[in-house]
């Protein structure tokens, strides 16, 4: 039992890591802010990071399948302490565009190899459980965001200084997860081609599956974004302070995610699916109308809880459709993540055209339309 611990704790810490990538949210404020940006260019900020799991995932699956799923998350350590190293050294609007591309490059070949690697360890119908307590992980890291950045400009009077945290937490790791044996067991073979991985988009399920990963990063990153901007917009609030909208919705994310990951060990996942994207339309019609900050960061709070366990429901169900294809399903699967890339900008669009953040609420709004006729289909077809 303590071995099997000694397994498992260095993979979950590499969710850490894993929720660096949300500190796009609060950054892409402070790079609005420094470079005088329009809504529309800052909305292709986060785009920076999250593109790179459209065109890198199925690469980073058939690469895992020759070198292994451990080898493969180390890489992407690597290639994230680099990244977060980059505008700390040289601040400039070019350097940060570049800091994000290898944020997104390390994250995506991180989020393809560690869930994987998490099943690795973790056996049988604990993986679902295990891979939202995974999400808690993150959604803990997502959540210090802000505050890392607030704690740089009080502490050395630069927001820029959370990036060497970053990248020593990163390191630390590396180190960790290297250290620790893991058995993969079989997962080291032949590598599936480009054809053979996107093939299995004919499958109904990892269809609708993989659209349903397209929409609910869509609405996270959307959210993390227009969080802030909300406070900034009908509130007042200063850069620094607006922030805290963001560490509010990942807050309360990691609070479903905990709570999550107990209930999804005794529920059914879809049917717990289905009743969390419910709730979380009906906080976000509430969010077109509320002015105040207590209304504001409540439904967002809301929003954060209700969408927390979607993403690990998603994959794990992908996973058990296929687990003879764990590796390319997750290749698919996270290539979906560049919903994250897709929505910011339209959010960005949408805003600049009504005046007003509506715009970015209503496009988040249509990704959740989505997920609620996915959690239906999903059910009828089971």
């Amino acid at each position: 039992m303590n071995k099997s611990i000694g397994k498992v704790l260095p993979v979950l810490f590499g969710f850490f890591v894993m929720g660096f990538c949300d500190v796009v949210g609060i950054s892409t404020s402070y790079v609005k802010a420094d470079f005088g940006l329009s809504e529309t260019l800052a909305g292709f900020i986060p785009s920076m990071v999250f593109l790179w799991f459209l065109l890198l995932s199925v690469p980073t699956a058939m690469a895992m399948n020759r070198l292994g799923r451990k080898t493969m998350v180390q890489i992407s350590n690597v290639i994230t302490i680099v990244g977060m190293l980059v505008p700390f050294v040289s601040y400039g609007f070019v350097s940060c565009m570049a800091a994000f591309a290898l944020l997104g490059i390390g994250n995506t070949i991180i989020q393809v190899a560690l869930n994987p690697l998490l099943a690795s360890v973790v056996k049988g119908d604990a993986l679902t459980s295990s891979l939202t307590a995974g999400q808690v992980v993150k959604a803990v890291s997502s959540f210090l965001g802000p505050f890392i950045a607030a704690f740089a400009v009080l502490a050395f009077g630069n927001w820029q200084y959370l990036f060497p945290i970053f990248a020593g937490i990163t390191f630390l790791s590396a180190l960790w997860l290297q250290v620790t044996p893991i058995d993969e067991g079989s997962v080291i073979g032949k590598a599936s081609t480009f054809g053979e991985t996107f093939a299995l988009l004919k499958n109904r399920t990892i269809l609708l599956l993989f659209l349903g990963i397209v929409f609910i990063v869509g609405t996270d990153v959307g959210m993390n974004t227009v969080a802030p901007k909300l406070l900034i917009e009908r509130c007042g609030f200063a850069v620094q302070d607006a922030g805290y909208g963001s560490s509010v919705y990942f807050f309360c994310r990691t609070a479903g995610a905990l709570i999550g990951s107990v209930l999804l060990a005794r529920l059914s996942d879809i049917g717990y699916y289905r009743i969390n994207i419910l709730l979380a339309f009906a906080a976000m019609i509430g969010l077109f109308f509320m002015e105040g900050m207590v209304a504001i960061l409540s439904l967002v709070g809301l929003i954060g809880f209700a969408c927390s366990s979607i993403f690990p429901v998603l994959y794990s169900v992908a996973l058990r459709t296929r687990p003879d294809k764990a590796n390319e399903i997750s290749g698919l699967m996270i290539t979906g993540v560049f919903g994250g890339a897709v929505i910011p900008p339209l959010m960005g669009a949408a805003a600049d055209a009504i005046g007003s953040q509506g715009g970015s609420l209503a496009v988040i709004s249509g990704c959740i339309v989505y997920l609620i006729f996915c959690s239906r289909l999903l059910k009828s077809s089971r």
